[in-house]
């Protein structure tokens, strides 16, 4: 899994049956500073993160073990929307 931040969206309104109703987000994959890295991709959303959010992605065949992904043809899904991070004994981001 990634950190990652949610800096955009995509929008497809046609797409396979599976992914019907889902939310396409654009990320960039960010380090514990918060400091944006690598090319953006895009992310299944399974859980309504919003543009500017500090998010959880897993990726590759995990992205496919939510209920929302399961079965769809997708590499990379949304998981969890972060309140905070800590490393190395400091708080390096605290959601506002």
């Amino acid at each position: 899994m990634r950190i990652a931040r949610v800096i955009g969206s995509a929008v497809s309104t046609i797409k396979v049956d599976s992914l019907r109703g889902s939310k396409l987000l654009i990320v960039s994959n960010a380090t514990v500073d918060d400091e944006l890295y690598g090319e953006p991709y895009v992310a299944a959303d399974a859980i309504g993160a919003g543009e500017g959010e500090l998010v959880l992605v897993a990726e590759g065949s995990a992205g496919r073990h939510t209920d929302l992904t399961a079965g769809a043809p997708v590499d990379a899904v949304i998981f969890a929307i972060l309140d905070s991070l800590e490393a190395d004994g400091r708080t390096t981001f605290r959601k506002s």
